[in-house]
């Protein structure tokens, strides 16, 4: 396992880090728990193979999840630095500390190595500096109390608002997105890096898209990876301004796979990233033929999420992801998953979208393509 420099904290941590939120479940009666005679010793793995950086978070696997890493550290606490988050659902600093206490009560821990502000965005933060007495003056009587070492916190906001927190002074690290499909924040790593904080990446596969496989993904490098996941996890890892890439492994052989990418001492070669930049970038190009997203076509009568649908199909047209494209769009036909959309069926051919498109794109037809091909 290779180790990384952790901002100004003094720590070395793992380049893999667990992240858990989608450990192995079971039923029981009418619900779903944690599969512990599965999630238990697969965290404990990831431990020994050197990985010393967790994540989970109140929410997370409907509550369950503090609770299974709670148990997964016992007997290797001093050897694991956990992370958690704090959902800020009100500005008040009493009921900040009830989360964190209901955290470190669900972990069954008496501090928390990274605590994050979960989620916050520009404008928030600025409210709550603003404040005598909220979660930013909550969170440094917990660090004075020794309840949480560092303050943290993730990252959802527009790219171009990130910087000023980044400045402010009052963060060890950062938890944001970054990926071969999404590199809007590439900046924001160099400036966490230079203001001291330790730097953690979530979605280093794309949410899953970038695991599925994909030659044009594959062939970015001349000697290609054994799998898509394989190219997608030493890109992000080839950023001298990335710390940890977070992975959420169900069984042992993503755990085995991803933890033997992240032990290998020869990172990608400044050609290397330079080539596989330029060609996502020209993959870039040829989605937007299809469709910017610029969401003018929006809103649609029936309810279809226009740039959404065409997304999808884009990572099977462009990307090759073919088998994740057909999963995302069965989430959409099933009424699943984060964006909800009608299907590609329910249009009716009002001509509303086209009409609006800057592209003047055939949208109805590629509506009725994308679901001939995807579902």
């Amino acid at each position: 396992m290779q180790f990384n420099k952790f901002g100004k904290t003094g720590i070395k941590m793992s380049a893999l880090g667990f992240g858990a939120m989608r450990l192995p479940m079971r039923s029981e009666g009418d619900k779903q728990v944690v599969d512990d005679e599965l999630a238990i010793p697969l965290m404990r793995q990831a431990f020994d193979l050197g990985v010393n950086y967790i994540d989970t978070a109140p929410y997370y696997l409907d509550k369950l999840s503090e609770g299974a890493v709670g148990r997964a550290v016992k007997g290797y606490r001093d050897k694991v630095y956990i992370s958690t988050k704090n959902p800020i659902e009100n500005d008040s600093a009493d009921d900040w500390m009830v989360r964190l206490e209901n955290s470190l009560k669900g972990l069954d821990v008496d501090y928390i190595d990274f605590y994050h502000l979960w989620g916050i965005g520009l404008e928030s933060f600025r409210r709550w500096e603003s404040l005598t007495d909220g979660p930013l003056q909550a969170a440094q009587r917990a660090k004075d109390q020794g309840l949480i070492k560092h303050l943290s916190f993730s990252y959802h906001d527009k790219a171009e608002n990130c910087p000023p927190i980044l400045k402010s002074g009052r963060f060890d690290s950062i938890l944001i997105q970054y990926n071969l499909l999404d590199r809007s924040n590439e900046e924001n790593l160099a400036i966490a890096k230079e203001n001291g904080l330790g730097v953690v990446i979530m979605g280093p596969v794309a949410g899953g898209r970038l695991g599925a496989p994909s030659d044009v993904i594959r062939g970015l490098l001349k000697n290609k990876p054994a799998s898509t996941a394989e190219m997608a996890l030493r890109f992000v890892l080839a950023n001298e301004n990335v710390d940890v890439a977070l992975s959420g492994m169900q069984d042992l052989s993503q755990l085995e796979e991803n933890a033997k990418i992240a032990s290998l001492t020869g990172k990608l070669s400044e050609a290397e990233i330079s080539h596989a930049k330029a060609m996502m970038a020209e993959n870039a190009k040829l989605a937007k033929l299809y469709c910017t997203s610029c969401n003018y076509c929006m809103p649609c009568p029936k309810n279809i999420n226009i740039p959404h649908i065409f997304g999808i199909m884009n990572n099977h047209r462009v990307y090759e992801l073919t088998d994740h494209a057909k999963f995302a769009y069965g989430q959409v036909i099933n009424g699943e998953g984060w964006v909800k959309s009608a299907d590609a069926t329910k249009c009716i051919e009002c001509g509303e979208c086209e009409v609006k498109c800057p592209q003047k794109l055939p949208i109805i037809e590629q509506l009725k393509e994308t679901h001939a091909v995807l579902a």
